[in-house]
């Protein structure tokens, strides 16, 4: 299995951008332990030719995004890097149109993709604690973080025709850092999801 991982993190303001790269390195050494899996990366942080991230996406059987999340969307730095990927993959294997025909161009609008079959995981980072979501007459209105704030960020890789594989997110990351805690719940996450029989022994073991 490819595996193409993006760290989405940054250094701007009062952020390092240490958490994230923390968890894209424990991706990165995760598969790289595993037999079956290649792993290729990109850190938004340092320049990229446009065209060799296209053929990363057309590469990879999954591609796993890690990012902060700021004012509630992704950093501008990994936006920047999805505009100009995607336009750089039209006709290149992302997307060939928005799927509409000039015929009946009130329908099949998002269905012009071209990585259908392939997979995307996301994991983010919150200063929000995790009740913020959850609990009634909280900010986030009993709303996930997927179906709420990120639900735009699923709907541009369905555009491209990517289907989502459960992701994790980490929350309260400023105030409240467990950084053990969160690489344990990170490990066991990517045993269940990619490795199934490794989760059942990590879980024996406990």
């Amino acid at each position: 299995m490819k595996i193409f991982v993006i760290n989405g993190g940054q250094t701007f303001g009062h952020s390092g951008g240490r958490f994230n790269a923390t968890i894209a390195a424990e991706t990165i050494s995760f598969f790289q332990n595993q037999h079956g899996f290649e792993v290729k990366t990109t850190n938004v942080n340092e320049e990229y030719d446009p065209l060799e991230e296209v053929e990363k996406y057309n590469w990879a059987d999954v591609v796993i995004y890690h990012t902060p999340i700021w004012w509630f969307q992704v950093p501008h730095g990994l936006k920047k890097y999805i505009d100009v990927v995607f336009t750089a993959g039209h006709n290149r294997g992302i997307y060939k149109s928005d799927g509409r025909s000039a015929e009946n161009p009130k329908i099949n609008y998002g269905t012009g993709g071209l990585l259908g079959g392939k997979k995307y995981m996301l994991t983010t980072s919150w200063n929000a604690p995790k009740e913020a979501f959850t609990l009634p007459g909280e900010f986030f209105n009993e709303r996930s973080v997927d179906d709420g704030p990120l639900f735009g960020f699923h709907r541009m890789n369905a555009f491209t025709g990517m289907t989502p594989i459960p992701g994790i997110h980490f929350h309260d990351v400023e105030k409240n850092a467990d950084l053990e805690t969160d690489l344990k719940r990170y490990a066991a996450h990517l045993s269940e999801r990619f490795i199934p029989e490794l989760a059942i022994i990590q879980l024996q073991e406990n």
